[in-house]
């Protein structure tokens, strides 16, 4: 008798319990399987507690990622030393050997086989050495949806999955294998359910959705590009707002950025990544643009719609980055009108081309450089913000009490919180900004039902 089935025998429900690690397509994932589990033979349970199942969704983008899952391992054994414990995603596809060797590691699912869980799990017993099921990742070419949602509040939906760009840093193509889409029909069926849940809003997630248009097996195209994706989402009348999470700047077009200036619910906030503001980094990295095209690209959403708020990633230490290249990314970036960062410290990834190129970049001087582009970041937000006083905006308020607040998003990003008042939560109230208080956050000086 296996251990599932000997704990359903025990007690009337074996508890499982899930963690994600690394973007936000993970945590669809993890909330699409998940739901598997959602039936008469499971309970849920927070990852906090005891459970005869836990379920990690792994990452494979940074070391932190790899050194968080070993903790997460341990930190459930003492919970619960007899429990199962199965690795899935990214790094499960990866390094699933690597994973078997760590101590309590039961099943490892790669890429094609982590959508299909459940039904690993009822006749495995806890074994010294953890099972592995993978596959080739060229065979990792079919397409599966999901979404999750957001504590009732905001639902992440995946369109697009997979990648078929070679940027020498990223594991990703190697971890969840070519480019691939949704069908138009299915996403505009899976919003629909999502609308019923009482979502306010959708953030369109994938590996690379400005590629949206590719087959459900690669390679083929689908008759629907990604404008034709977000033209039809924004037809829906049950959406309040639409979010993109993520899209590359040579596939933003000038068409995508007209469309959302003039669109009923898309929001005006994009994430661009950007990686590195010196063209001799870009092409090493043999990403498919190069710096002025990234400016022309933040200066077309500001000339449609002033307020709107951009992010991007940026990536230091890369191989070979001189103190001068840096400092190119560093003036690049504190001439954009740009609006928060996300910094990452570059970290060797395995198989990847970018690990034996020379001039490697001592960490203590990767992490001198993102601390300044941090601090440059905290600038950028502060400015933004400061930029906004005064606007009114409509704030989606989440569904959590945090430290006795309330918080929430507009359209344009800008981060507000009030006293707790539940309700407030998951509503869309209109309000003036006033002042940012000494956290950062954004007050507001009166809220008008919208």
């Amino acid at each position: 008798m296996g251990y599932v089935e000997e704990m359903t025998t025990k007690f009337s429900k074996p508890r499982v319990a899930f963690y994600t690690l690394g973007c936000k397509l993970n945590f669809s994932e993890t909330a699409t399987i998940s739901r598997d589990f959602r039936s008469d033979c499971y309970e849920h349970v927070d990852f906090n507690s005891p459970a005869e199942v836990y379920v990690i969704n792994t990452c494979s983008v940074t070391e932190n990622a790899d050194r968080k899952f070993k903790g997460l391992v341990k930190k459930v054994l003492k919970q619960n030393p007899k429990a199962f414990v199965a690795a899935i995603g990214c790094y499960a596809q990866l390094q699933p050997e690597a994973l078997t060797e760590i101590d309590g590691v039961d099943l490892v699912l790669g890429a094609s086989e982590k959508f299909k869980l459940i039904d690993y799990l009822g006749d495995l017993t806890k074994n010294p050495e953890g099972y592995i099921h993978s596959c080739e990742i060229s065979e990792a070419n079919h397409y599966e949806s999901s979404f999750s949602l957001d504590d009732r509040t905001r639902a992440f939906l995946k369109v697009q999955d997979g990648c078929d760009y070679k940027c020498t840093y990223c594991t990703i193509p190697l971890a969840r294998g070519i480019s691939r889409s949704d069908s138009l029909r299915n996403i505009i069926k899976k919003a629909l359910e999502i609308t019923k849940r009482g979502i306010k809003e959708i953030v369109l997630t994938g590996v690379n959705i400005g590629d949206y248009g590719k087959g459900e097996f690669g390679n083929k195209k689908h008759e629907h590009t990604f404008l034709d994706l977000i033209a039809a989402l924004d037809e829906i009348e049950a959406l309040k707002r639409i979010r993109i999470s993520s899209i590359e700047p040579n596939l933003l077009t000038d068409r995508i950025i007209d469309f959302v200036a003039n669109s009923r619910a898309f929001v005006p906030h994009f994430h661009i990544p950007l990686q590195s503001g010196n063209d001799e980094i870009l092409k090493k990295m043999k990403r498919r643009y190069l710096s002025e095209l990234y400016r022309d690209r933040i200066t077309q959403i500001k000339d449609l719609m002033p307020q709107a708020c951009i992010g991007g990633d940026v990536i230091v230490g890369f191989p070979g980055e001189t103190y001068s290249e840096f400092l190119d990314t560093y003036n690049f970036l504190a001439d954009l009108e740009i609006s928060y960062l996300h910094v990452f410290s570059y970290s060797e990834r395995p198989n990847t081309e970018a690990i034996s190129l020379p001039d490697i970049v001592p960490h203590y001087i990767r992490n001198k450089r993102s601390k300044m582009l941090r601090g440059l970041s905290a600038k950028k937000r502060r400015s933004f913000y400061e930029s906004q006083l005064g606007a009114n905006v409509n704030v989606l308020f989440e569904n959590e009490n945090k430290r006795g607040y309330i918080t929430g998003f507009s359209e344009n990003y800008v981060k507000v919180r009030t006293p707790w008042n539940p309700l407030l939560a998951n509503k869309i109230e209109k309000v003036t900004l006033k002042s940012i208080d000494e956290e950062g956050f954004v007050r507001f000086e009166k809220t008008v039902r919208a």
